[in-house]
């Protein structure tokens, strides 16, 4: 008889105290707050990794350092308790940005200079470039293309910096990415990101591994892809893309493509924000007008922090809300369903 209120007892003690250590918020133990900016190698960090010249996936070219890996915190600023993982060369400006917001970020070394070199058949696959993708960022036998093997994928790499990352810099609790045997990041607090290539590769990855958040800076493009129709491990109220709609791949109707086959449409229209303010009708689709002299390559990386993007008469950038807002925008927060766009070409084989 004193069996079932004693296992009840002991259940109920688990739950709550699993509930209490998952809402327990992240705090730092940092004597001296601080914005911290670290880098290493990924060959140092970890001595399985290994070269792939024949796709251009190298730690030296020309005498210069390629698998230099980025990352950033400020332990003066609350803690979100979420990692970015950004997908393409560093971006000192946005990373400042994304350690206002209280984000940790890193920038990982991984194969993404293979485009031109593998899928190269007429007609491609129509999951070549795709398969590609997942292999690079996973270090797993997707293609048939490339041999990417575990430590030398994205997911591996972030892994063994973060590890690295909170021996170096412990006080900045780095740790709160990995599980509690280390083996693995904690992916439901991860925001994969990226611009162009890198945006494409993120959203590849969140289809097949559930993640917190991905940001899509131009992208994502993959015209002649179908993994886009997937199922989605990550539901599609976390993917937030932003481009300007004069990059080619707007015009060419790449984006808007990809932005429908994933499912964005279900949370809001295609928003412009030079014409609505945050937090932009809760939509997944933000799109640039602002006047770049009618040239498609600065509007290509006119949607990140940088020389490219839009400045008022003072010289302040103009998009600060739409970055915190793609970055930091509660994920369940969502616009308005609407129909997909007959206008935007799915069928991109067909001329």
């Amino acid at each position: 008889m004193t069996i079932q209120p004693l296992t009840t007892t002991v259940l109920l003690v688990l739950l709550v105290s699993g509930h209490a250590v998952a809402a327990n918020p992240l705090k730092y133990s940092d004597p001296k707050p601080q914005r911290y900016t670290l880098s290493a190698r990924a060959s140092v960090i970890d001595p399985r990794t290994s070269e792939h010249p024949k796709i251009d996936f190298v730690f030296t070219s020309g005498g210069k350092v390629q698998d230099l890996q980025q990352a950033i915190v400020d332990t003066r600023v609350a803690p979100r308790g979420k990692l970015v993982i950004w997908l393409m060369r560093h971006n000192r400006p946005l990373f400042e940005r994304l350690s206002k917001y209280g984000l940790h970020a890193i920038q990982v070394h991984y194969a993404n200079r293979w485009f031109s070199k593998i899928c190269r058949e007429q007609p491609v696959g129509d999951m070549c470039r795709g398969n590609a993708r997942l292999e690079a960022a996973t270090g797993e036998d997707h293609s048939k293309q490339m041999s990417i093997p575990g430590p030398d994928g994205m997911k591996e790499r972030a892994r063994q910096f973060v590890k690295w990352l909170a021996r170096k810099n412990p006080g900045s609790r780095w740790d709160h990415f990995l599980t509690a045997d280390g083996r693995r990041l904690r992916w439901d607090d991860v925001i994969v990101a990226g611009i162009s290539h890198g945006s494409t590769t993120a959203a590849r990855f969140a289809v097949h591994q559930k993640v917190g958040r991905v940001v899509m800076f131009s992208g994502p493009r993959d015209q002649l892809q179908n993994w886009q129709k997937l199922p989605s491990a990550t539901p599609t109220n976390r993917f937030f893309g932003f481009t300007h709609v004069l990059d080619g791949g707007w015009t060419a109707d790449h984006y808007c493509r990809s932005w429908e086959l994933l499912g964005l449409h279900r949370h809001g229209r295609i928003v412009d924000v030079e014409k609505t303010a945050a937090p932009f009708e809760n939509s997944r689709r933000l799109i640039s007008t602002f006047d770049v002299n009618g040239n498609p390559r600065r509007a290509h990386t006119a949607v990140v922090p940088g020389g490219s993007a839009c400045r008022d008469s003072a010289g302040r950038h103009v998009h600060e809300s739409v970055w915190k807002y793609l970055f930091t925008h509660p994920v369940e927060q969502v616009g308005k369903a609407v129909a997909q766009d007959s206008n935007c070409k799915k069928d991109q084989r067909r001329r």
